[in-house]
């Protein structure tokens, strides 16, 4: 499998669902709720797209989701330089709890982590929302091991909690093994903000954009590389995105007029 090229990544970007008002939410929310097949829920953000960058599989999970919504700061700055609306912010930390909410009752499974938070979680959403968490597994068994629970217990909603890529492989897989309407949501870090491992930016810290720094200061050692070193990795794709997105619409220069010895017959009639 060759490695990506920028062209691969920009049209994954321009596939980005944009939601630009409240109404436009409300329809989501309700399309989720009425999943006829299998369905996957995804979110890019800066570190999907540096990952996208260096990995085809991740660009190929990636692609298979139906939805992908954009996720945090660093798209809503570098989408105008691709020509690109930005439309709101769709995190996942945010969007995934009011989806919980709004959805009628479910039988929901949770997929990743670790324990206690697997079940101080459970806790929280069972308080919070109508849903039945029937199954809940830590982030750490063999893909094939998702399949086969989800084959067995048949929950509506899977909620996936492993990370950027692990997490949207294991969501390819199952939309291709279930045979079933089930709504594939892939969560990041969500299980470990509802169950209280890490804290959420203060709402004024979330709107300056600097939510970013706020969870690096919680987990400096793992998020340094991310959002450190990964911000000029962003910086220099966005700039390969942006010259891939002007070469493919540039025009195409005329190469003269065609020689007699190349002229059809409609040439020399016209």
């Amino acid at each position: 499998m060759r490695m990506p090229n920028p062209r691969d990544v920009l049209e994954l970007i321009e596939r980005m669902r944009c939601v630009s008002s409240d109404a436009e939410r409300r329809a989501l929310l309700a399309s989720l709720g009425a999943v006829e097949r299998p369905t996957v829920l995804s979110f890019l953000n800066a570190h999907g797209v540096n990952v996208c960058m260096g990995s085809a599989p991740a660009l190929a999970a990636f692609r298979s989701s139906d939805i992908l919504l954009r996720d945090g700061v660093g798209l809503q700055v570098a989408l105008p330089a691709l020509g690109l609306p930005t439309g709101l912010n769709m995190n996942g930390t945010d969007f995934i709890p009011l989806l919980l909410r709004t959805l009628s009752a479910r039988k929901v499974a949770i997929y990743g982590t670790a324990t206690p938070w697997l079940d101080r979680a459970r806790a929280v959403l069972e308080t919070n929302t109508p849903h039945n968490y029937a199954d809940l597994q830590h982030g750490f068994h063999p893909v094939e091991h998702y399949v086969e629970q989800a084959k067995a217990s048949r929950p509506d909603v899977i909620l996936l909690a492993m990370g950027m890529p692990r997490q949207e492989e294991v969501a390819t897989l199952l939309k291709r093994s279930l045979d079933y309407p089930v709504l594939i949501v892939n969560g990041g870090a969500i299980v470990d903000f509802l169950a209280g491992r890490f804290k959420r930016a203060p709402e004024a810290v979330q709107r300056s954009g600097l939510e970013w720094a706020f969870r690096l200061a919680q987990e400096p050692k793992r998020l340094f590389h991310r959002y450190c070193t990964g911000a000029f990795g962003f910086a220099r794709t966005i700039f390969l995105l942006r010259r891939a997105s002007s070469l493919r619409s540039a025009p195409i220069r005329s190469t003269g007029s065609a020689s007699a010895a190349s002229r059809t017959p409609m040439h020399k009639e016209l």
